[in-house]
């Protein structure tokens, strides 16, 4: 029989699918992990690693929600080793959004299941698909402590003038709206991590994360507290993305709403998912083939590059200001930011004359940060701000969170 430390369970859940991780909250060793994907559908699977091994995949059977999927994680493969489910001790949740209501990680109850609901038109995608994955763990793991985890928590030190927007004082007061950011548990890791590279107390830090995914964020950390961040009241603002389309002037809405007859839901599905790097490149929302057609010839392809790099780069540049003209390091993180050398030469080349960054081209191209090797140094000696490519870790960061709950 094998014997395990206490662990914990890590779920991430869409609207369609739900991510688990089984995980040491003191080294992060994944015990298993695995993903229901295409629930509610007929072809409804869930499939799963123990110990990074060999993938297993069976079908759920057709219309299998949420709690179907965690039950057969219970009853069908944990089963195959009862010692590692009775290690399981506690339940963290990556919830997208919290709202202004929290700060901090939260024993999840009634009320904050109500709480979650409240703020389900800044996030009408992910938070419903949380409530469920709440709820299915709740019922299969009833002993334990559930913990939500909020994407919006690490955001909650941004001052009134970077979250407020210009707009009538009832719109903030009555309807609460202002920037909340995202990705706040990655940008928290990757700061932490950032510090011990530059061998600084995290107090002590100027930083600037960059979580760059489908979805991408950049964040400004002060003395390991963020200060401003590029999302805004939901994740379509800021950045250029797979298929976001990032900051805009908001009178493109009203133009396609008149001029094109098109409803705001329209309006809102073009902005959300018909736009972005897909839209500018018309290959795709994947950076690999975009950059493959940028060295094919493809101008679009390398527009699209051009404008993502340039647009971060702004960001990059504009959180100097609350920084206080000081930066110890840039951190690359997320898919793109982890896998891109492309992208990271050109977001550097972009600041390059400006603020004396330089990139060391072999370390840049030879980073393989998801072969093991979880962060990496880029910038050459000479380079004025050191940058990195970190490898986030958000469930590390959220089991240690649901950790701190048990007794």
């Amino acid at each position: 029989m094998n014997t395990y430390p206490k662990t914990a369970l890590v779920i991430n859940c869409g609207s369609s699918s739900v991510k688990f991780a089984i995980l040491n909250p003191e080294d992060g060793y994944i015990f298993l992990n695995g993903i229901a994907e295409a629930l509610g559908l007929p072809e409804a699977r869930i499939s799963w690693k123990f110990n990074g091994g060999e993938k297993t995949e069976t079908m759920l059977g057709a219309g299998a929600d949420h709690k179907k999927a965690l039950e057969f994680l219970v009853k069908n493969v944990l089963e195959k080793d009862q010692s590692l489910l009775d290690s399981i001790v506690a339940c963290g949740h990556r919830i997208v959004q919290g709202g202004d209501i929290y700060s901090q990680p939260t024993l999840i109850n009634d009320e904050v299941e109500e709480n979650i609901k409240k703020v389900i038109p800044f996030a009408p995608l992910h938070n419903p698909a949380h409530l469920l994955g709440i709820d299915a763990a709740r019922a299969n793991f009833p002993k334990i402590p559930h913990v939500a985890v909020f994407d919006t928590a690490f955001h909650q030190t941004m001052p009134p003038k970077a979250y407020r927007y210009a707009i009538p004082e009832e719109y903030y007061t009555d309807l609460h709206l202002r920037k909340y950011g995202a990705h706040g548990t990655s940008h928290m890791f990757l700061s932490q991590e950032a510090a011990k590279l530059l061998g600084k107390p995290l107090e002590e830090t100027n930083l600037i994360t960059c979580h760059l995914g489908n979805g991408a964020s950049v964040t400004a950390v002060k003395g390991g507290k963020c200060v401003d961040t590029s999302m805004g009241l939901t994740p379509l603002d800021g950045l250029i993305m797979g298929t976001r389309s990032g900051c805009i002037d908001a009178s493109v809405v009203f133009f396609l709403c008149e001029r094109m007859g098109m409803t705001p839901d329209e309006v809102k599905e073009v902005l959300n998912k018909k736009s972005g790097m897909m839209a500018v490149s018309g290959v795709s929302s994947d950076f690999r083939p975009i950059v493959a057609g940028m060295n094919e010839g493809n101008e679009r392809c390398k527009l699209a590059l051009q404008m993502y790099a340039y647009r971060l780069a702004k960001f990059i540049a504009s959180y100097y200001v609350p920084l206080g003209g000081h930066i110890d390091a840039i951190v690359f993180s997320g898919g793109v930011g982890e896998n891109g050398p492309t992208t990271r030469k050109f977001v550097c080349t972009e600041l390059q004359e400006a603020f004396g960054i330089k990139l060391d081209n072999e370390a840049n191209y030879n980073a393989k940060v998801f072969m093991g090797v979880d962060k990496q140094l880029i910038s050459t000696p000479d380079s004025k701000v050191k940058v990195y490519v970190i490898a986030t870790n958000e469930e590390l960061v959220i089991a240690r969170s649901a950790m701190s709950f048990v007794k």
